[in-house]
């Protein structure tokens, strides 16, 4: 099993720097090359370029009161939740579809009965367990 993340192209999780300016302020974020693609992915989806989107989800991450010091953590968080997302059948996986054009509200509200569904079960599960 571990083979196919071992013996992976080592490119994927090379850091890369790259600058970018974000609300007119110069910076540089710093992640795997692994998250710059799926970012870039996320970014065409909308025909949007690295910059932009960086820009986009960087004023929408203080708009909603979020640690700016965290910014690159929300980055790789974000391309989890846009695979995860797609393997849950709520982001298209055709390119050609706008994520701008999702129902942001309903995939939120469906993810948030899947987790209490979820975590329903486990407690059932280690209430089961711990009678035993």
């Amino acid at each position: 099993m571990c083979k196919l993340f071992t013996d992976a192209d080592p490119a994927l999780w090379a850091s890369h720097t790259r600058s970018v300016r974000l609300e007119g302020v110069s910076t540089s974020v710093r992640l795997e090359g692994f998250f710059w693609g799926v970012l870039e992915e996320i970014g065409h989806r909308d025909g949007l370029g690295l910059s932009q989107l960086l820009s986009r989800l960087s004023r929408e991450w203080v708009e909603a009161g979020r640690d700016p010091d965290n910014f690159a953590s929300f980055l790789r968080v974000c391309c989890g939740r846009f695979h995860a997302l797609q393997l849950a059948g709520e982001v298209p996986t055709q390119p050609q579809e706008s994520l701008a054009d999702l129902d942001a509200e309903g995939i939120l509200a469906r993810e948030r009965q899947r987790h209490a569904a979820s975590a329903g079960g486990h407690a059932e599960a280690a209430s089961c367990s711990a009678t035993r």
